[in-house]
């Protein structure tokens, strides 16, 4: 008399699903957004001298992104840039206050980085020039491309 068993051998799957989520946070988390903030649409200046620019410390730099109109684009939305550039200084405030570090004379120690179109009349860049230093925002960079990189 045999007794057969309908047992069915059915793999552990736990591994697997335990290292594919695993696979997705690091992905998530090595993600680069900074992709994402410019305006490839723009038409940069060119200028003989560019370089890339040097970004040393733990904050990243405020990127904005200025068309031929001077409308601000941050991360793929137009934005107003007012208040744009106001929340971004305070948040950074609360963040330097949370942390512990001083911030003097009102100067907030992250750099500007302005992305204007070659089109863009200079007194509408100035505008968003002078809104950054009236929030406390003493660093500035002028995006534009360099021969090479215009070929």
């Amino acid at each position: 008399m045999s007794e057969q068993f309908s047992e069915r051998a059915e793999p552990n799957l736990t591994p697997l699903l335990d290292m594919v989520f695993q696979l997705i946070t690091f992905f998530m988390l090595v993600i680069n957004f900074k992709g994402a903030s410019l305006d490839m649409s723009l038409k940069l200046p060119v200028l003989g001298s560019a370089r890339p620019l040097d970004h040393h410390g733990k904050l990243e730099p405020l990127l904005l992104n200025i068309d031929t109109e001077g409308r601000v684009n941050a991360y793929g939305q137009k934005v107003d840039v007012e208040q744009y550039v106001s929340r971004e200084a305070r948040l950074l405030r609360q963040q330097l206050t949370a942390v512990g570090t001083a911030i003097e004379n009102g100067e907030l120690p992250v750099s500007v980085i302005i992305r204007a179109d070659r089109s863009a009349p200079f007194h509408l860049v100035n505008n968003v020039l002078k809104i950054c230093q009236d929030q406390g925002y003493r660093q500035f960079s002028l995006s534009a491309l360099s021969h090479e990189e215009r070929q």
